[in-house]
């Protein structure tokens, strides 16, 4: 990569912390650069010992995703492993922008792959990042498969993915208020994690 454009980055985006900033710098490197490109530059600002730059060296891999598996497959082996929770929330922006690529239908598969993933953060990679879910195409018009797919993790080990879980339901209840009122009534309140995400899934339907 050349240097003088890591050393833009450095001038431009370790001084801050300015998501916006990192993104649009993702984003412009992605649209004037080849997918190839884009990997091999992901690859290189992930090592970057400023979390800004690995950041958008994460957003290039959600942008590539789906034209090359292995930036996937980096996404959900290696960068759920960070320990920056900020790395983390763009971990989440990255894979939307996957989904968002190759149409969140076509992305149910890969949904449920990583979902059912033993890493937490790869597991909240994706209640989270694809919230609001119902804002998104195809759950938009199809909010009980969202809620279906939202209802797997419900009693998760990680109170950090339990936490987004019931945020991620209580956002579709605002639209969507009988069928997550009908999901919760399902669920059985006797487990203190299923609770946990049972109160805050339903603060706007259980009034």
């Amino acid at each position: 990569m050349d240097l003088s454009y890591l050393q833009h980055l450095v001038d431009t985006v370790t001084d801050k912390d300015n998501l916006k900033l990192v993104r649009q710098e993702a984003i412009e490197f992605y649209k004037t650069h080849t997918v190839s490109e884009c990997f091999d530059a992901a690859m290189e600002l992930f090592l970057s010992e400023y979390f800004q730059i690995q950041e958008i060296g994460v957003f290039l891999f959600g942008y590539i995703a789906a034209e090359r598996a292995d930036a996937l497959a980096f996404l959900k082996n290696t960068v759920s492993g960070h320990p920056n929770w900020k790395v983390q929330e763009v971990l989440a922006m990255a894979f939307d922008a996957f989904c968002k690529s190759i149409g969140y239908e076509e992305s149910i598969p890969t949904i449920m792959e990583w979902i059912s993933s033993d890493n937490a953060n790869t597991r909240r990679a994706v209640t989270e990042g694809l919230r609001i879910w119902t804002s998104r195409p195809y759950f938009k018009d199809n909010p009980e498969k969202a809620i279906e797919i939202i209802s797997t993790l419900k009693s998760d080990e990680s109170e950090y993915v339990r936490k987004s879980v019931g945020n991620s339901l209580r956002d579709i209840s605002k639209k969507s208020p009988e069928l997550v009122k009908k999901e919760l009534l399902t669920w059985d309140t006797s487990s203190k994690q299923i609770k946990q995400v049972y109160n805050l899934a339903g603060k706007l339907v259980f009034v």
